[in-house]
């Protein structure tokens, strides 16, 4: 084992200056991710006007390419180590094509294009934007485990990096409808944006109290705290679009989508969990295997996110809501939306290279020999946490982005007929919130905890220290 940082020796402590910069990252990332995640389909659909069963088809292909991408990346990473640092090096060398991708993805000239022309642009700057994407934040989530192994420091990175990554999320859910509106000088619709981005307002509370509430609760305790508040939050916002008129319930809505986002933070939280998995395997195996494993990860953040973004459209278009040819819940200027995602990718950019500038590795290793597909598979077996782990993932994130397109459409629910009503219920309320059932079922399998996570990092250490 050739190690490349802290031989033996512990890693100094981190100081608020490396959390905060190692959170930019997710801040710049999410204002590239939540763009595509939340408004690519719409652009699709709505602006291009292309056909939402293709788009539906694309979005589940581009996905599923990179599930079998990411693994790639992952190894490649590990097996790796280049001058910049092991995984530092990518979100400068990864995030200037990122940046130009993400301000291609929305090419003003494409809406005056022939349909076919629409849809082969569509598809080569989306899958090349998401190959690309992978480049970046897989390194990135690495960076986490190579920076310590004390749990604490561990919570606060994690906390850091999930509050910025809210951020990132709010300034894209509300920022996006708003600046589109600015760009074509129409009335500003605050119900709307203010709906589409209060649901993260609970992370900038509870993330960063997360070590008195794990404290109070314990790991697993917190963990369905947050989800039964959740499902209650859907059940509420349910029961207000089926039975009631939604314009009138506006100030129990906002509260009811708050407590949404207390639920679905459950999947900000299970990237604390990733150590831990990295910590297991080194444990068993002797290799810190941080890339891979959060590649594993991405794969299965990205199926959950796969799914979502190929039932809702396909759904939608079954039940006879064509988001191409019904009234959009959002301007369509072509060029309002090109302006609005080059201004997050240029910020996204510097915020990448803040990140690369204050982040500090210090625990990472190189096999002896590079790892092989079938080692990762033989991983994935043997690693019951990690196979947990990812269950997680794929569950939490179907559930946060099967909603995430038609909450635009929730506010003005009483403007289409009841069949669009119905299925916009089943997405934004009754879908996420049986998914969350299932999110606590997993987590209760889980059998990893902090007492046991210490005594492996001990060990772990005595065995570096007697090389």
């Amino acid at each position: 084992m050739d190690n490349i940082a802290t031989a033996g020796a512990k890693a100094p402590r981190l100081t608020w200056a490396n959390y905060i910069s190692f959170g930019t990252g997710d801040l710049a990332q999410n204002l590239i991710f939540q763009t595509v995640a939340c408004f690519l389909m719409l652009y699709l659909c709505t602006v291009l006007k292309i056909n939402p069963a293709f788009v539906s088809g694309l979005i589940l292909a581009v996905r599923l390419l990179d599930c079998f991408w990411s693994p790639v990346v992952g190894k490649y990473i590990d097996n790796h180590n280049p001058r910049l640092g092991k995984y530092r090096t990518y979100l400068l060398y990864g995030g200037i094509p990122l940046t130009v991708a993400a301000c291609l993805l929305m090419l003003p000239a494409v809406a005056t294009w022939s349909m076919s022309m629409k849809i082969v642009y569509a598809t080569v700057s989306y899958t090349l934007l998401s190959m690309i994407y992978s480049v970046v934040n897989i390194p990135y989530g690495s960076i986490m485990a190579s920076m310590t192994r004390d749990n604490d420091e561990v919570l606060v990175l994690t906390s850091t990096r999930m509050v910025c990554a809210n951020i990132g999320q709010i300034i894209v859910q509300a920022g996006f409808p708003i600046g589109l509106a600015m760009c074509v000088h129409s009335a500003i619709n605050w119900n709307q944006a203010t709906f589409m981005a209060i649901g993260t307002i609970p992370a900038f509370i509870i993330l960063p109290s997360l070590p008195i509430l794990k404290k109070w609760f314990g790991k697993k305790g917190l963990y369905y705290l947050l989800l039964s508040v959740g499902f209650v939050g859907f059940a509420i916002l349910f029961t207000i679009g089926k039975f009631f008129d939604v314009q009138s319930c506006k100030t129990i809505i906002q509260i009811a989508k708050v407590m949404t986002g207390v639920g679905l933070l459950v999947g900000s939280l299970m990237w604390a969990l990733v150590p831990e998995v990295v910590t297991e395997a080194e444990y068993r195996t002797g290799n810190r295997p941080a890339a891979i494993v959060n590649a594993l990860a991405g794969v299965a953040f990205k199926a959950g996110f796969s799914v979502a973004g190929w039932i809702t459209p396909l759904v939608m278009g079954m039940i006879g809501f064509n988001l191409a040819s019904e009234e959009s819940a959002l301007p369509t200027d072509p060029k309002a939306w090109f302006t609005v995602t080059c201004i997050f990718a240029i910020v996204g950019f510097v915020l990448l290279t803040l990140c690369f500038l204050g982040s500090r590795e210090n625990i990472t290793t190189t096999p002896e020999k590079p790892v092989s597909f079938k080692e990762m598979w033989q991983e994935f077996k043997a690693n019951k946490c990690l196979q947990l782990v990812l269950g997680v993932f794929v569950v939490v994130f179907l559930a946060s982005f099967i909603s995430a397109p038609v909450n635009a459409y929730y506010t003005e629910l009483n403007n289409y007929s009841a069949i669009v009503q119905n299925a916009i219920l089943w997405f934004t309320t009754i879908i996420p919130a049986v998914l969350l059932i299932v999110v606590g079922y997993l987590i209760f399998k889980y059998p990893l905890t902090d007492e046991r996570l210490d005594e492996m990092n001990k060990e772990i250490e005595n065995r570096q220290l007697n090389a």
